[in-house]
């Protein structure tokens, strides 16, 4: 008895320890049913509401994906929502960009010739060669504005000619007067893509015109977002309109300005493109002024560059919360995109004449390398 007694009370101890874990067990089990539960309603609340998922982008967190039915049926986009992670749409791959590439252009000219607001900055001598290179290029159907010998552009009016009517001539004078050739410009291009993180990202000229120039939309998003964060590179492309010495008055090719809270930045399109424009669109979600940056790349349709416009229309009702009321159903993208000035005229009324193209514009004629 002397020596079992003890092992009785030893078991008696044991049995009372091996109750007591399995009770903190059970408790904390039904902790961590409670807490999945919890969570599980949190996301599934966050997944089928739009202004959660905003409220998380606002606060800096990734926030959910934008829906499948929210990016384009053809090409590539990616979208930015404030400061937020960079959201990318399928099919990205580097792929022809046309005249987006003037975002990176701009960048470049005024990173290295800054411009305060209000200021014009230095003038800029046009030659013979400038008009030559001009004719060539009209020749070949580019999107150029008219020059004459020994006109003086400011840097603020040349960065106007290059991102309004999208004019692939003063892309090369831009280039020459910053960096002396085209071709070291072009390098200072590429060598700021890569300090950018644009690893898809291959220029091989200033305007866009030569179909090597390629990226993807996540990677164009980066330097949108880096080129409007300069005053007077975000106050020319929410221009409408600008007079130049010889050309006259010239236009902007974005004709959502001022529309659904556009506020720019650049169309693109050509044969190897598509439908390009990486936009830039501010609206109130939720209390709260949002900006949505994006791009979209290939969208297909006669008119391409409405192709594209009708595209980010699409993605910033979508993100805003209002597509049931304003456009519709994703499917019916393909159908737009084959008459997307029609879809434009419906959704904008009489506001905007929607004249694309260049034989609307003073600055030459239609070509298939439109702006």
């Amino acid at each position: 008895m002397t020596y079992r007694e003890p092992a009785r009370a030893t078991t008696r101890r044991s049995r009372i320890r091996g109750i007591r874990v399995a009770g903190v067990l059970v408790a904390i089990g039904a902790i961590a049913v409670a807490f999945g539960c919890q969570l599980l309603a949190s996301s599934s609340s966050t997944a089928t509401s739009t202004t959660d998922v905003l409220r998380n982008e606002h606060r800096g967190a990734r926030g959910e994906a934008l829906p499948s039915t929210g990016w384009p049926a053809y090409g590539q986009a990616a979208v930015q929502i404030g400061q937020s992670q960079i959201q990318v749409g399928p099919n990205q791959h580097a792929a022809a960009i046309a005249s987006v590439a003037k975002v990176m252009t701009a960048y470049v000219v005024l990173r290295d010739h800054p411009l305060r607001p209000g200021e014009d900055g230095p003038t800029i001598t046009l030659t013979d060669a400038d008009v030559a290179d001009t004719d060539r290029r009209r020749g070949q159907k580019e999107s150029v504005v008219s020059v004459a010998a020994g006109e003086q552009l400011t840097e603020r009016q040349a960065l106007q000619a290059l991102l309004l009517p999208s004019a692939n001539n003063i892309a090369a004078v831009l280039a020459r007067w910053d960096s002396g050739s085209v071709n070291r410009f072009v390098a200072r291009m590429n060598a700021t893509a890569r300090s950018l993180g644009m690893t898809h990202t291959r220029y091989t000229d200033p305007s866009g015109y030569d179909d090597a120039t390629v990226s993807t939309a996540a990677d164009q998003v980066r330097i949108v977002d880096r080129a409007m964060r300069l005053p007077v590179f975000a106050s020319i492309v929410a221009t409408p309109s600008a007079t130049l010495p010889f050309a006259g008055t010239v236009h902007n090719t974005n004709t959502l300005l001022g529309h659904s809270g556009f506020a720019g930045v650049k169309t693109g399109s050509d044969d190897a493109a598509g439908g390009c424009f990486a936009f830039r669109a501010i609206r109130w979600i939720d209390g709260r002024r949002t900006t949505i940056t994006g791009v979209v790349l290939g969208q297909p349709g006669h008119d391409r560059i409405a192709a594209g416009l009708a595209a980010a229309a699409f993605m910033v009702d979508r993100i805003a919360g209002h597509s049931r009321r304003q456009v519709p159903p994703m499917t019916d993208l393909r159908q737009r995109t084959l008459a997307p000035r029609t879809f434009l005229e419906r959704r904008l009324g009489s506001r905007s004449p929607l004249a694309y193209g260049e034989a609307s514009r003073s600055t030459g004629p239609a070509s298939a390398k439109a702006p």
